[in-house]
């Protein structure tokens, strides 16, 4: 595996949200080594607001206390001048969480006076090389927002997190077969990182004792795979809040983990993930969208993976969560004219 880093000096990245619990459960993993190679050394950049300031000394402290050898600075800010400055990879994972009650609009509306401002540091601060991940929901969304207020950093540099959204999805299929979800692959996320995304199995292919097949076929289960299993990958994250009265913190941190690993070694031969990307028209969806597609990495370089056959039922599904993409992306829009 090669890595896109430039192997000058440490790799700079910022984590937005720093004192939040994603940020906690993804530190380690990152700090280690385990995303970027156990040959890079690294500066993390812990950006906040104000009052958290004192919960990011505490993380420094931890951070501190492990002895990661890779480590060559931890510096808390509420700055984003201070937080953005020559960084090489940019986790948006703080955002404003939908409160009860919230509308939607409301929610996009308060999240617009985050990401305006922040994608504006990025255009100034940053490397134009950065790598950019959004966790933080909206995510598709606050991605568009983003990229809106950074244009002189390439389109393909923005992305927003499905990961774990495909990560579920092939949990779930791994669950119904009784095998390791290493055997499970090419299982597709399309759309938004929300109740409306598309989890299609159709091209995906599972590995029993030894022999490659369809998971359709494996399955032979048509209707769990048109119904509960989207169902249920749709509305995970709600089902984990239900059930521990708190967000998904550990698996979101993995799949951010994923993410940024896949981008920087590459994906494996034959095998592709999900990312929600800058829309280029691909399979007939509006150009500039933040959404999430079928994807293969080499040399840092995205690529959509194309030709996949498009049934009517997968058509509908498409179309309804990128309907539901335009209608944020345009409230977005008013929003961020209104700031």
């Amino acid at each position: 595996m090669t890595s896109t880093g430039d192997g000058k000096g440490p790799l700079r990245i910022v984590i937005t949200g720093a004192a939040g619990q994603i940020a906690y459960s993804l530190l380690y993993q990152i700090c280690s080594g385990d995303v970027f190679g156990q040959e890079q050394d690294l500066i993390v950049n812990l950006l906040d607001i104000t009052p958290m300031l004192g919960v990011l000394q505490g993380v420094v402290m931890e951070i501190e206390d492990c002895s990661l050898p890779l480590v060559k600075g931890v510096f808390p800010t509420d700055s984003v001048e201070v937080a953005f400055k020559d960084i090489d990879v940019a986790l948006f994972v703080g955002a404003m969480p939908r409160k009860e009650g919230m509308e939607r609009k409301d929610l996009l509306s308060a999240n617009v006076k985050i990401f305006k401002p922040q994608g504006q540091a990025l255009e100034k601060f940053a490397k134009k090389t950065c790598k950019i991940l959004v966790v933080g929901n909206p995510a598709n969304t606050n991605c568009f927002i983003l990229a809106q207020n950074a244009p002189s950093i390439p389109r393909e540099n923005f992305t927003c997190l499905t990961r774990l959204d495909h990560n579920r999805a092939i949990g779930q299929i791994a669950s119904r077969l009784k095998i390791s979800p290493k055997s499970v692959k090419n299982v597709i996320i399309w759309g938004n990182h929300s109740s409306t995304q598309f989890p299609d199995a159709r091209s995906a292919t599972v590995n029993v004792n030894g022999k490659e097949t369809p998971a359709y076929d494996a399955l032979k289960d048509d209707n769990w795979l048109k119904n509960d299993f989207v169902s249920i990958v749709q509305k995970r994250g709600a089902a984990v809040i239900a059930a521990r009265k708190l967000s998904s913190a550990m698996s979101a941190a993995k799949a951010i983990c994923d993410h940024m690993r896949d981008w920087w070694f590459g994906t494996k031969d034959h095998e592709f993930t999900s990312m929600g990307l800058i829309s280029d028209g691909s399979y007939g969806i509006e150009k500039g969208l933040v959404y999430s597609y079928p994807v293969q990495i080499k040399d840092g370089k995205i690529s959509i993976v194309q030709d996949l056959k498009i049934d009517d039922w997968s058509r509908d599904l498409m179309d309804k969560t990128q309907k539901e993409l335009i209608e944020e992306k345009n409230d977005a829009l008013k929003a961020t004219s209104t700031e």
